[in-house]
């Protein structure tokens, strides 16, 4: 998050250093997996979000008549948070601003995989049965608030997840996000911002202001498939002015190919994982739908028996 270089040092602009003691170390997965460290504004949003949904979940066994919150929701939220946690503590974080490929797979971890496990654990769901009545008033007001509902129109949250990756990597924000320790900090938040929103929109399973039906559910997630391949082969044709090159380039290194080739790598995975989410995105889409009309069927087999007794 700002470090980039690792063995570096951190200029008064943000801007990664070289270190004089020679060159950045290759990206070992000791390096990635085990060197840890603490980013303190991403720490403290994990940290305070995993203790308030485990929280939740004792408040609803504690009660006088307990109520049982599903450990699969659980565990999809503690995954999520694993998640984000890896890409913003790990190793992985001291190489984003080092290789491309690396950034790309630090974006696919917190504007995919996480906030994909995050609408899965139902959070607000959660907050709504555990929370008193007038927190519950207030979340009812903010999830059913005119903003809310902009946002998580599919039209809206199709655009915001992914127009903003070809506003950022395809402008001058993107290397100075490279640069810039805050800025860095504020894209990592908006991928996060931008992933939960489609999640919510697409797989989640929390209270809207307006669900769009699963048919068309399916559809905003199918749509998404297409764009990483458009993406990935934007950033293959910029070969004559690499993505954040001028930073990329500056990262002294005596291992791997060049930048180029580099961000030929990021492109691929880009494409592959990206597809690969959409199709997954879809498949529990299409898992919900069925689910969903198996509760509608036997609703309505519950209501012509009961018809039937009564005649």
């Amino acid at each position: 998050m700002g470090r980039g270089a690792v063995g570096g040092s951190v200029g008064k602009d943000g801007a990664v250093v070289a270190s004089l003691f020679g060159s950045v170390p290759a990206p070992t997965p000791r390096r990635i997996f085990l060197d840890w460290h603490v980013d303190p504004a991403m720490a403290l949003l994990i940290v305070g979000a995993t203790l308030l949904y485990l929280g939740g979940v004792r408040r609803l066994a504690r009660r006088p008549h307990p109520i049982r919150w599903s450990p699969a929701r659980t565990a999809a939220f503690l995954a999520g948070v694993a998640v984000l946690a890896f890409a913003t503590q790990s190793g992985l974080a001291r190489y984003d601003t080092v290789l491309f490929s690396l950034h790309v797979t630090q974006h696919i971890l917190l504007g995919m995989i996480g906030p994909f496990l995050l609408a899965l654990g139902a959070p607000v769901t959660l907050a709504l049965q555990a929370s008193h009545p007038t927190t519950q008033r207030t979340l009812v007001r903010v999830v059913h608030h005119r903003v809310v509902g902009i946002l998580t129109q599919p039209v809206v949250a199709w655009a915001l997840f992914g127009g903003t990756l070809f506003a950022l990597y395809f402008s001058p924000l993107f290397a100075l996000s490279l640069r810039n320790r805050w800025l860095h900090q504020a894209v990592h938040l908006h991928f996060v911002a931008v992933g939960c929103l489609f999640c919510w929109t697409a797989v989640g399973i929390d209270p809207m202001r307006r669900r769009i039906s699963h048919p068309a559910r399916l559809l905003f997630v199918l749509l998404a498939v297409p764009f990483h391949a458009f993406l990935g082969l934007a950033v293959l044709s910029a070969d004559t002015r690499p993505l954040g090159g001028s930073s990329y380039g500056a990262v002294v290194r005596t291992w791997g190919g060049s930048v180029v080739a580099d961000q030929h790598t990021g492109a691929g995975i880009l494409w592959a994982v990206g597809d690969l989410f959409g199709l997954l995105a879809g498949a529990v889409v299409l898992a919900q739908w069925v689910r969903a009309d198996r509760r509608r069927q036997a609703r309505e087999d519950r209501l012509l028996d009961q018809q039937g007794s009564r005649a």
